[in-house]
């Protein structure tokens, strides 16, 4: 299916429009709106890309073992321990976010994933609580952009009953990903509740307004970013092209168990990298620490991540 060199996937992101004017690093453009008075908690944080509201909601978090069979498969523990302290990060469990976006585009109500709702037992849940705080019923929710057909990301689809969540939402991911998932024979309940309300999308497609598929290939077959872009602003959805914002930035080629074809994914991992240190790319990512939201930067030969809002607040990392 997709199959991309790391050329060829810095070529996508590249024809899709990502690139943003470069600016000095550890700088917002002036132009960029903050975000506004909106509702705000410790589970809710409204931005703006442009003039788009958008939120990140807290669904839960996960945490893995730091022994070498998860997020650095094979890599001694003590070079992982070293980079970790270095970073000033714990170094065992290794925690990971769950934070679906929400955004506001012309008259649709967009979810990007939808937690694991039960799936992952305590791991999550929170979801409808953090859509509540910010003035939105599941009624509401017009659309639900999936980036993959992991647990963490559809579990929230139905309820602990097995009804929809969102019933009036089109449920929308890559043709090759809805093709593999049923393929697969996994979560067949959860297949069979939402077949009914699911679309399916190519890639480059504009699957909402200001709102394009972009593929980031290599940890499942139809695995997909989202580039959301008002004026001449963007931020990239990024799903699960990483999982850890200091082992998954500064170490792109260290194999990550969850990736299905890992050499692909690290190779579309570093071309991602390269680019959004490049353009001064906005990201939001799922599972790095809340809310998620910022940049990559270089650092010497390799990447750090910075939170939105770190390097003039010091707040976080």
């Amino acid at each position: 299916m997709r199959l991309r060199t790391a050329a060829a996937v810095t070529a996508i992101l590249m024809s899709a429009g990502l690139g943003l004017a470069a600016c000095n690093p550890g700088t917002e453009p002036a132009d960029r709106p903050a975000a506004d008075s909106r509702v705000a908690s410790a589970d809710v944080h409204p931005f703006m890309i442009g003039t788009l509201e958008a939120w990140a909601l807290r669904d839960g978090g996960l945490e893995a073992p730091n022994d070498g069979t998860v997020l650095a498969m094979g890599e001694p523990k003590a070079e992982v321990d070293a980079l970790l302290t270095a970073a000033g990060v714990p170094t065992d469990p290794l925690s990971l976010s769950i934070q679906p976006m929400l955004l506001k585009t012309g008259d649709r109500v967009v979810l990007f994933d939808s937690g694991a709702g039960a799936a992952f037992g305590e791991a999550g849940g929170k979801l409808a609580a953090s859509l509540a705080t910010a003035g939105v019923t599941p009624d509401q929710i017009t659309d639900i952009l999936i980036s993959h057909a992991h647990g963490d990301h559809v579990g929230g689809l139905v309820n602990s009953d097995g009804a929809l969540t969102y019933p009036n939402a089109r449920i929308r991911m890559s043709a090759e990903e809805w093709e593999a998932w049923q393929a697969s024979g996994a979560m067949p309940e959860l297949v069979a509740a939402i077949a009914p309300n699911v679309e399916t999308f190519a890639d480059g497609a504009e699957v909402a307004p200001g709102v394009t598929a972009v593929p980031i290939d290599g940890h499942t077959p139809g695995h997909t970013a989202f580039e959301v872009a008002s004026g001449d602003q963007r931020l990239l959805y990024i799903g699960d092209a990483a999982h850890h914002h200091v082992i998954s930035v500064q170490r792109p080629d260290w194999t990550i168990q969850f990736d299905g074809k890992p050499e692909m994914a690290e190779a579309s991992r570093a071309a991602l990298w390269q680019r959004a240190a490049d353009e001064d790319l906005r990201l939001y990512a799922v599972h790095f620490p809340w809310p998620g939201i910022g940049h990559v930067r270089r650092q010497g030969e390799t990447f750090v991540w910075e939170a939105e809002g770190a390097a003039s607040h010091q707040a976080q990392h």
